[in-house]
């Protein structure tokens, strides 16, 4: 039984989704949709996907998954023009860093027997490092032994649950249970504020005076700080972002002003022990986080049996030949 995959949005995350289902040879068509035809065409040429569809309602019609890879500011109105298109038992996933606004709106105008649900995808450690973007980012193997969140609307069928963690199982990623709040706040310190604090490093620095002098000595601490901030898409939704997770986003910014206000008080003081100590401390710190990361997706020990699991093949035909989309009895 081969089941519909449609991703919409086939930038680095889109397309490594893709490439990894291809590596598996799981009965799964995928179909790929891009505002730009230009990088559809190509993601079809990589291998992500198996077809190109540029009708975006078309291209959900007969899908069973819909994977929407989309910045935050446009997730919303891709759902309103495909949510009347969706067959009977469709789950809808996106991947944009903040999901409440997504879930009331989903919850208030997705038909009956259609399911959303949230993925928050973290990739692989070892590319964290890596600059690469777009297509040309896109890895088979960019979310395997990383840790992918996951939550949903309460009252969200199970079958649409399992359907999703089954997912991010085929990406050789493991799911992590959490609630929408949680996980909005999690997302505040974890993706959003590094991206204010480039922006900010930018604002605090370019056009200051002194500055066409500074930027020709410009070196790697300027790169990798203001990094975060991303491409023209990204920088774009951020804003949106921010609205969309205020309190959490707030919460995050008054601890980073408060850290720097008592670097500050410790520079301005003359204070070298205290200095010292303040920035040894965060040098440990970011030993210990890299070295926490790199086993983030490790659950098992070497040598460990693993338990007699259905393969995920198995436990999609289950979802879809099974449950999902019939009526329970009452």
């Amino acid at each position: 039984m081969s089941v519909q995959l449609t991703i919409i949005g086939l930038g680095q995350i889109g397309a490594s989704i893709g490439l990894a289902i291809g590596e598996g040879k799981f009965a799964l068509h995928r179909v790929g949709h891009d505002r730009s035809p230009e990088a559809a065409r190509q993601a079809q040429k990589l291998g992500a996907v198996d077809k190109i569809m540029f009708n975006l309602p078309a291209s959900v019609e007969e899908a069973k998954i819909v994977l929407l890879c989309l910045p935050v500011d446009e997730v919303i109105p891709t759902l309103a023009v495909i949510a009347r298109d969706l067959p009977e038992g469709a789950v809808v996933m996106d991947t944009a860093p903040v999901k409440s606004g997504t879930a009331r709106w989903a919850g208030e105008h997705m038909p009956a027997g259609r399911y959303y649900v949230g993925l928050y995808p973290s990739i692989k450690a070892e590319y964290l490092h890596d600059a690469s973007t777009g297509l040309n980012g896109a890895r088979p193997d960019l979310f395997r032994d990383s840790v992918i969140m996951l939550d949903a609307p309460r009252g969200t069928g199970e079958d649409a649950i399992n359907l999703a963690s089954n997912f991010i199982g085929l990406l050789g990623a493991i799911p992590l249970f959490t609630s929408m709040d949680e996980a909005d706040s999690l997302m505040a310190s974890a993706h959003i504020l590094p991206q204010l604090v480039s922006a900010s490093l930018l604002r605090a620095t370019v056009g200051q005076p002194g500055w066409r002098e500074a930027l020709k000595i410009t070196g790697r601490p300027y790169a990798l700080g203001t990094s975060a901030l991303g491409e023209e898409e990204e920088a774009r939704a951020l804003g949106e972002a921010v609205l969309q997770n205020r309190a959490n986003v707030l919460r995050v910014l008054d601890n980073m002003l408060a850290s720097l206000a008592d670097l500050r008080s410790n520079i301005a003081g003359g204070n070298a022990k205290e200095i010292a100590e303040y920035l040894e401390k965060d040098r440990k710190s970011r030993e210990h986080w890299w070295d926490d990361r790199l086993r983030a997706g490790i659950t098992e020990k070497p040598g460990a049996e693993k338990a007699n699991m259905p393969s995920f093949g198995e436990r999609m035909k289950q979802t879809f030949v099974g449950n999902l989309g019939k009526k329970k009895q009452p």
